[in-house]
């Protein structure tokens, strides 16, 4: 007797969509089981994790707050994942993105005006964009591959902005630590809702989600990048350039997640300092399969991964559990969404080994 798996034939649309709930409550359950181990109750543990938070105006905002970065991100890599242009370096673009938007503000840190701030976001587009474009260049170059290329300049960014606020950006009253200055008033993204820290970002990235949406359903682009996914050889013969879809999947990615950057050191932070690399770029991974790779999809998943966030913050002060239960929720949802996505394109069939 052995195990072989055996292709379903043509994937049921529904189960498709569905995939993510059932992923998404497996988690829960796996949750529950894991506070029981820690000696909390489940069901208060699950209440404070996915519940509380966002049952007051001030934790509603912030789960919009949180989310944006992830949905902005999600789309941009949405885009190149329906390619199968692979960048897991988002995170890295968002840092550099910050990086090139906090240097407009502090170049520019005595002007009072909004222009700064208006300045800072094609500053931010175009680092994080600059920062994609280097694994596309190998890629059309050399064939590098982008997975590992993307990733390691994740880790190349980083330092550049430890080297920044250690040295030449640091802080001049500061009392040592490594940090930029604060931005002045007019580097700061404007304040929308009175009593919540929801901000332009906040719209900008629903203003992403629509326009992801057009590109994506609607666009001759969205075609392509499709086809070229499916079907490779047959975006060839159709005359589509794969080097083109490659740079553009890999520029839009980057620059959505410099935007992204840009936006979470002129609102939450307002400045730039070695916290910035929070695991957006990675989280924005599972938000893209979660939402199936479409903007609407993204949106909602942004929102369920930015509620794990807070919820794992509550988590940690209301119950007094280890900051890690973030990321062993986050672990184990994408872990259930890609068997979840494995065992509705396959099934186990079990057969009988002959007998010489």
């Amino acid at each position: 007797m052995r195990l072989e798996i055996v292709s379903r034939g043509e994937r049921s649309k529904a189960w498709t969509y569905l995939s993510p709930v059932l992923a998404l409550t497996l988690t829960l359950v796996t949750a529950a089981i894991i506070f029981a181990f820690l000696g909390k109750d489940p069901l208060e543990a699950l209440r404070v994790m996915w519940i509380d938070p966002w049952m007051t105006k001030r934790g509603f905002a912030e789960l919009f707050v949180k989310g944006a970065p992830l949905i902005m991100i999600a789309i941009g890599l949405a885009l190149g994942f329906r390619a199968n242009v692979w960048n897991i370096g988002a995170e890295g673009q968002y840092v550099m993105g910050a990086i090139f938007a906090s240097g407009v503000a502090l170049y520019f840190y005595e002007v009072e005006t909004w222009p700064v701030w208006l300045a800072m976001i094609p500053a931010g587009i175009l680092g994080g964009a600059l920062w994609g474009a280097i694994p596309a260049f190998l890629k059309i170059r050399f064939n590098a591959n982008e997975i590992l290329t993307s990733l390691m300049l994740t880790y190349v960014a980083s330092l550049i902005l430890l080297y920044l606020v250690v040295g030449p950006w640091k802080d001049p009253e500061g009392y040592g630590f490594p940090q930029s200055r604060m931005f002045a008033e007019s580097a700061n993204s404007p304040r929308l809702i009175s009593g919540t820290r929801i901000h332009v970002g906040v719209f900008m990235a629903l203003a992403v989600v629509a326009l992801g949406w057009f590109v994506f359903s609607k666009s001759l682009l969205g075609f392509q990048l499709k086809v070229l996914g499916q079907a490779p050889r047959a975006a060839v013969y159709a005359g589509f350039s794969t080097r083109a879809l490659t740079w553009i999947s890999l520029l839009v990615s980057g620059g959505l997640a410099g935007l992204a950057g840009m936006f979470e050191v002129a609102g939450p932070i307002g400045q730039l300092n070695p916290a910035l690399p929070t695991g957006y770029g990675f989280t924005a991974i599972i938000v893209a399969f979660l939402g199936r790779l479409h903007p609407i999809g993204i949106f909602f998943g942004g929102l369920v991964l930015a509620l794990s966030y807070l919820g794992g913050e509550k988590a940690q002060i209301a119950l007094g559990l280890p900051a890690a239960v973030v990321k062993i929720n986050q672990g184990i949802l994408l872990f259930y969404l890609l068997a979840c996505d494995l065992f509705i394109r396959y099934r186990l069939r079990i057969k009988a080994r002959k007998v010489a």
